[in-house]
């Protein structure tokens, strides 16, 4: 009977599970409490400017377009067109101003890792990109919902580096990903049949691991769009 694995479960979202799962490694339980992780990444100077957007009454809204069904209209089309480059085939020619790092890279996991940061790129710039704009919508709706806002807008500057510091190891966990699959192929009789030492890696293996990448993709962007939704459930909310 085969050993039932004593790894700690992994808590949190699906897209941490995900990421643990590419580490293969467990993760403690005991993970610090969100509060607790919040004021680590809080400095002073932050903690002073949140409590000015709680306490003082929001600054006047500049004057601009007002939020419409056309704004969810919009939504949808951005992350449709999001969704499709992330499900579109991935070009598997050799970066052209390959990094320093590539050269450590496991055999033709570059185009994988550039289509990665090249996906990484535009949703971070089309969700901030929106974000900004559904926020302005919001601080002319209300002084409360001005107020919420600021405090959006506090949030994002606080925690987007730490976001992006954090995003940024995905693609670093997916070439870990990458070459405990390419490795276990290797010992595989029908993988290895599908492989050639001399070309690029090929076999099911690289069909699961595309679809991983895929749906690593599509939970960071669920992650990247969540500020959007909540600022979206406001404005709609009279």
């Amino acid at each position: 009977m085969a050993k039932a694995s004593e790894r700690a479960p992994v808590l949190g979202p699906a897209f941490i599970r995900l990421l643990a799962r590419f580490n293969d490694e467990g993760a403690s339980p005991a993970a610090p409490a969100v509060p607790e992780r919040l004021a680590q990444w809080f400095d002073w100077n932050r903690a002073i400017t949140l409590s000015k957007a709680l306490d003082n009454p929001p600054p006047e809204p500049e004057a601009g377009a007002d939020y419409t069904p056309a704004q969810d209209v919009e939504y949808a089309n951005v992350r449709a067109k999001l969704t499709e480059a992330i499900q579109a085939e991935i070009d598997l020619s050799p970066p052209r101003n390959p990094a320093p790092a590539d050269a450590e890279l496991p055999p033709g996991f570059a185009p994988y890792r550039q289509h990665y940061l090249n996906q990484q790129r535009a949703m971070q710039t089309v969700s901030g990109r929106l974000r900004g704009r559904l926020r302005d919508m919001l601080a002319r709706q209300s002084p409360a919902k001005a107020r919420l806002a600021e405090v959006d807008a506090v949030m994002e500057a606080t925690l987007s580096p730490r976001e992006h510091s954090l995003l940024s190891h995905v693609p670093v966990l997916l070439g870990l990903h990458y070459q405990r699959l390419l490795a276990a192929a290797a010992h595989d009789p029908a993988d290895a049949a599908a492989s050639d030492s001399t070309a690029a890696p090929t076999g099911p293996w690289l069909v699961t691991f595309r679809q991983d990448l895929r749906i690593a993709l599509l939970a960071e962007l669920d992650v990247r769009f969540h500020p959007i939704d909540g600022l979206l459930a406001a404005l709609r909310t009279r």
